[in-house]
């Protein structure tokens, strides 16, 4: 039988944990629904709320989900995409009918705005807004903040809806594709360089845009 030393004793018996942070808990709690029959209808709720105000990403019950059924990822993908770009489009709403009373609350609580950061969008939306939105959908930067800003500087409606319907679906039928042909060793590979792969592929799409520009 083994001892107990005394750093463990006092952990065990005296001082409390460390709590986790506010966004690992979310993180954990968005996690528990792939083990609950509600894995599908939570998967869609978070997917609409991510595009306006929730933070934590939909792939990460995707990719849970998927794991689990690999037959039904591609499924999963679609339910994704389609409610982010529903939530995408309610974001455009609020940031074109309530942006002024409601952008006070957005700065303060919601992760992801500022000023400077909202300053910076409309900068980008002014170059190109379709480029724009298409790159938030498709890459980890924060969707809802392009949504929003999309209704306050007055994009068009229709610019989001398409820029979203492509990007949104490009990136969910990517984690689809990679768990429906290599399930867990793809879980563990997208979970630990998410980002990095789809700013990769989102750069070489653009090369790819710019050599059709160059050679046409």
């Amino acid at each position: 039988m083994s001892e107990t030393t005394p750093d463990q004793g006092e952990q065990i018996s005296g001082a409390p944990r460390k709590k986790e942070n506010i966004f690992r808990r979310l993180y954990h709690w968005v996690l528990h629904w792939a083990e609950t029959p509600y894995g599908t209808p939570a998967l869609a709720a978070i997917s609409f709320a991510e595009s306006s105000f929730f933070p934590i990403p939909p792939d990460v019950l995707q990719i849970a989900l998927s794991v689990s059924k690999p037959r039904w990822s591609f499924y999963y993908a679609t339910v994704s995409a389609m409610a982010s770009v529903a939530g995408g489009v309610a974001g455009w709403y609020i940031g074109h009918w309530f942006w002024a009373g409601a952008s006070e609350f957005f700065f303060n609580y919601v992760p992801g705005f500022s000023p400077e950061i909202f300053e910076k969008v409309r900068l980008k939306y002014e170059a190109n807004a379709f480029l724009a939105l298409f790159g938030a959908a498709f890459t980890p930067i924060p969707f809802k903040v392009f949504t929003i800003a999309a209704g306050a500087f007055n994009i068009s409606l229709w610019t989001l809806i398409v820029a979203s319907l492509i990007g949104r679906s490009m990136r969910f039928y990517f984690v689809a594709t990679a768990i429906f042909f290599f399930g867990e060793q793809a879980k563990e590979l997208l979970e630990k360089y998410f980002e990095i792969i789809t700013f990769g592929l989102f750069l070489l799409m653009l090369a790819g845009f710019f050599a059709i520009k160059v050679l046409m």
